[in-house]
């Protein structure tokens, strides 16, 4: 922990979640990005579906909604911005851009399309979570250091209190996915652990603050 944030943090007060206000967002959990054949495979993805599956099952169980973010491109544009920077990836109708077969899915779940890294971006998102009458977001899915983190900002930014399991978002590499952690950590929300959101949604635990350094 540098001088600077051990200086200025404020001191972490008991987290509880309240079930109707929370919402999980699963970011990116693609074809494309997880499963070997895809576009831009991130190694050791699949480490991620546990205990994404066990944080939907106890949001479920507990009545709070899950929103799957999906990233999708349209083909034929003469110029997609996300394209100028990375390979194309996740196409409208194509096996890239559909959510991962291991990943637990209910009929009562919502999915949300997005163009760019942030789920909120120019998407319904907020206007969903505000029908849905969300005020706290638990975030997952990949990758940490781009549009989870893209998206997690944005939640910040539009009064959302963010929490983050760590052992639910993966990053392109440790040192993104460390120095990213921190930052949330520091300047955006909570980072926790799967376990510790499956206690304080089932049992009304608070949440484990994790600390990154």
């Amino acid at each position: 922990m540098d001088a600077l944030f051990a200086e200025h943090k404020r001191p972490d007060e008991p987290l509880f979640l309240e079930p109707g206000r929370t919402a999980v967002l699963v970011v990116d959990m693609l074809n494309d990005f997880c499963t070997p054949g895809g576009a831009m495979v991130l190694a050791g993805a699949e480490k991620l579906y546990g205990p994404q599956n066990a944080v939907m099952r106890a949001a479920r169980a507990a009545g709070s909604p899950v929103v799957h973010i999906v990233d999708m491109h349209r083909p034929n544009l003469p110029c997609d911005r996300e394209f100028l920077k990375r390979t194309p990836h996740c196409m409208e109708g194509q096996w890239g851009s559909e959510i991962v077969a291991e990943l637990e899915r209910e009929p009562s779940d919502f999915t949300v399309i997005k163009r760019r890294y942030s789920g909120f971006f120019n998407t319904d998102l907020d206007l969903t979570l505000k029908d849905l009458q969300v005020d706290t977001l638990i975030v997952m899915g990949v990758v940490t250091n781009i549009c989870v983190r893209s998206t997690v900002h944005d939640a910040f930014f539009l009064g959302y209190r963010v929490i983050v399991p760590q052992d639910c978002v993966a990053a392109t590499g440790p040192r993104e996915q460390e120095s990213t952690l921190y930052d949330i950590a520091t300047h955006f929300g909570t980072v926790t652990t799967a376990a510790s959101i499956g206690a304080a949604l089932e049992a009304g635990a608070p949440v484990d603050v994790v600390q990154c350094e």
